[in-house]
């Protein structure tokens, strides 16, 4: 497309009634400096193109997307940046007639300071709610620190040389990692808002299906309907109190979900890690494990102190059970601080309310496990099956307080 006919789209754009209110998130996703096992080398980024597929829960006639380069520890420049419909959320190609460039103060190229995020000016470009988007960036030089999403559960796509328009990329190596984007917002119709799902690996979606798109966050998106977006910010190996494979949940917390365009809800899903890796030898006295307690749950009621600041709703979830857990091997003292923790969260005056994900997949039986039907296989991560039923436990009039949406 013309630099010249881009200048007057994005014109036209800015001047319609429709951007002229907020923006709300669509897709977003959490950035960490990926482990050296998931990293791409120092210089797989020079001269490449990387094609990555994200899936939107709200639609909208026009859209930006969020670049970042917040783990970056010099500016990082993107000399083009493309969106467009992929012919399917498992592959390269993509509709040439959907394609469109990205620009940033009507530029075609961005340079991100370090530590930084930029969002692009908005494109004309119609997406459907529970869709897919191919965002296609050209890297003239490769980033000094690579900022990341290790655990995408989607495949992307890198080639070399300037291929932001290509309709395929055939020969591309394929990476199941997100880099270097962050965010999609649509404009916000009438009180359109979003949730932010802040959480572990669990919430990230391992165990379910690669490019499937079945995470309990995509089950919950499509039980709204497109009518109120939801942001994944799960983050594998996230810890609440301690830098886990990224920062910790309150180091992260006003990138993650306060500055989420939209945002007024948050579920609070995490601690696992947190109880999983502090006394795996059970050889710590009980007043440690009092000690976990109490910082975990006084870190919670710090989340929830500062998003009632910024007029925010926060459910709790219950942490879910994980006996026979290989890498923890927890033993009665951490089954013991997971109902202590539970037992808090579900105390009234906490949290706005209770998603009590716990009693949902654990084993009747046996409840401090997984139940089989729900059991990935590593007996702490969900199945698909799992997540989908953590999602069907979410009210939805949770989220009825809003003009225009009834559940």
């Amino acid at each position: 497309m013309a630099k010249g006919f881009a200048l007057l789209i994005l014109a036209v754009a800015l001047a319609s009634p429709a951007l002229a209110g907020g923006w709300v998130g669509s897709w977003a996703t959490s950035q960490q400096i990926p482990e050296p096992r998931n990293a791409l080398a120092p210089e797989a980024l020079n001269d490449a193109t990387l094609r990555q597929i994200v899936h939107l829960s709200l639609g909208g006639k026009s859209l930006r997307v969020h670049l970042s380069n917040a783990f970056g520890t010099e500016p990082l420049h993107i000399d083009a940046a493309h969106v467009a419909k992929p012919l399917s959320p498992a592959g390269a190609a993509i509709d040439p007639k959907s394609d469109w460039a990205l620009t940033f103060q009507g530029r075609d190229d961005v340079t991100i300071p370090a530590g930084a995020e930029y969002i692009s000016d908005p494109v004309a470009f119609t997406a459907a709610p529970d869709s897919d988007l191919a965002i296609t960036l050209h890297f003239e030089t490769a980033p000094a620190q690579q900022t990341s999403h290790p655990g995408s559960r989607a495949t992307s796509y890198l080639a070399h040389g300037a291929q932001v328009s290509a309709a395929d990329l055939p020969d591309a190596v394929k990476i199941d990692h997100w880099f270097n984007i962050a965010g999609v917002d649509v404009p916000a119709a009438e009180q359109t808002v979003a949730v932010v799902a802040l959480g572990d690996s669990i919430t990230d979606g391992r165990g379910s299906t690669t490019n499937g798109n079945d995470r309990w966050t995509d089950d919950l998106a499509r039980r709204l309907k497109g009518r109120i977006g939801v942001l994944n910010h799960g983050i594998g190996g996230g810890r609440v109190l301690r830098d886990g494979l990224g920062p910790n949940a309150l180091a992260r917390f006003d990138r993650d979900v306060l500055a989420q365009p939209g945002v007024r809800y948050l579920i609070v899903f995490e601690g696992i890690n947190d109880i999983g890796t502090f006394d795996p030898d059970a050889t710590l006295p009980q007043a440690a494990h009092d000690g976990l307690v109490r910082e975990l749950t006084s870190a919670f009621a710090q989340m929830v102190l500062r998003a009632h600041a910024a007029g925010i709703k926060v459910y709790g979830a219950t942490i879910t059970p994980f006996v026979d857990c290989g890498p923890y091997h927890p033993g009665p003292a951490s089954e013991a601080d997971r109902v202590a923790v539970n037992a808090w969260i579900r105390a009234p005056g906490h949290f706005d309310t209770v998603i009590d994900f716990d009693r949902t997949v654990r084993d009747p039986a046996r409840p401090d496990h997984l139940a089989a039907a729900y059991d990935s296989g590593d007996h702490l991560h969900p199945s698909a099956e799992g997540y989908r039923v953590m999602a069907a436990a979410i009210p939805l009039t949770l989220f009825s307080g809003r003009k225009g949406f009834t559940p």
